[in-house]
């Protein structure tokens, strides 16, 4: 078959043929009909990175058709068409992974294939109103997504939510659950461009977060903010605390501006604020995420597709941080 496999560090995303999966008890394989990156697949090529292995299959996120059954499995699957679940080995603790936890893609091969194995248990049948495209954009982005905004920042209806960096898959799929939950979303981006979009699908206003007062700004547009889903730390975190009201969530499950300074201290405590980290998320957390994409008809924004032998360009791209919404890979 035909794959995409990167053989170390900061070297070229390959197209290349490799050998067919080989199934395990209780696995299925499944024809990938679409792939989606996500900045994981860019900071592995980086080296960036725990528990690397090489060469290796990326691809976290897919869609396609179950075409072959491990024995003993419910025939039921066959010819179904699915989106996966990348968060593998979760455990048995709702709250937190197992020591043993990994993500689809590394170090397990990944969706960047025309094939690719994975556990029955992992399958879910695809929501009918997504292209295989947009199927493929949700499964990491989604219940990351998912897990950061309701499991732990406990977002609920009528909330001021702001949601940090406008622009990328997760804070974008953050920006339309929390829409469709009946929250009043606002957005930072360093994009004016990337703002105005965010309006147009639904966000009630966004800031620059180069201007130096911004949170200034959204706090005097949104008259507080009752929890924020942050993936920057970086020295911006101080000023999530000054804007956050009594009793206020900040969840964050990125650090792309690195460690924080998280201010004032008595601001968090007298003000009751609640800290959260986040990262993916457990099966559960997987499950209910894709029954809301389904209840509420959400279609994930696409920046843009290519087919698999352009995975290179697919990631510089990436690097760049032109995209508004996920790069898609065209498989079959």
């Amino acid at each position: 078959m035909k794959a995409i496999i990167i053989e170390g560090i900061n070297q070229p995303l390959k197209y290349t043929d490799v050998q067919m999966p080989d199934l395990l008890s209780g696995e299925v394989l499944v024809k990938i009909n679409a792939a989606s990156f996500n900045h994981r697949d860019l900071w592995i090529q980086k080296g960036q990175y725990g528990g690397l292995r090489f060469p290796s299959i990326q691809g976290s996120c897919g869609s396609g058709v179950v075409e072959k059954l491990s024995d003993g499995l419910d025939s039921d699957w066959l010819g179904k068409e699915v989106v996966l679940n990348p968060s593998l080995n979760w455990g048995n603790n709702p709250h937190t992974q197992a020591k043993d936890y990994i993500i689809l893609g590394m170090a397990q091969d990944g969706t960047f294939a025309e094939y690719v194995k994975i556990h029955s248990r992992l399958l879910h049948h695809k929501p009918v109103h997504l292209s295989a495209e947009e199927a493929a954009a949700i499964p990491l982005a989604g219940l990351t997504g998912f897990r950061v905004l309701f499991t732990r920042a406990r977002a609920v209806k009528g909330e001021n939510i702001l949601v940090t960096g406008v622009g990328g898959g997760v804070a974008l799929l953050v920006m339309q659950f929390a829409n469709a939950a009946g929250c009043n979303v606002f957005v930072t981006s360093g994009s004016d461009e990337k703002i105005a979009k965010a309006i147009a699908l639904g966000a009630k206003g966004g800031v620059n977060y180069k201007n130096e007062k911004w949170h200034k700004e959204i706090q005097t547009m949104s008259g507080g903010i009752d929890a924020v889903v942050d993936s920057a730390c970086g020295d911006n975190f101080a000023k999530l605390t000054d804007i956050v009201n009594p009793a206020g969530r900040i969840a964050f499950y990125g650090a792309t501006l690195g460690a924080f300074n998280s201010g004032v201290p008595a601001k968090i405590f007298w003000k009751q604020l609640d800290i959260l980290g986040s990262t993916m998320g457990n099966d559960e957390d997987f499950k209910n995420m894709v029954q809301f994409v389904r209840d509420h008809k959400i279609k994930p924004v696409i920046d843009s597709v290519f087919p698999l032998e352009q995975a290179q360009q697919a990631i510089e791209k990436m690097e760049r941080g032109e995209q508004f919404g996920k790069i898609v890979l065209k498989v079959n």
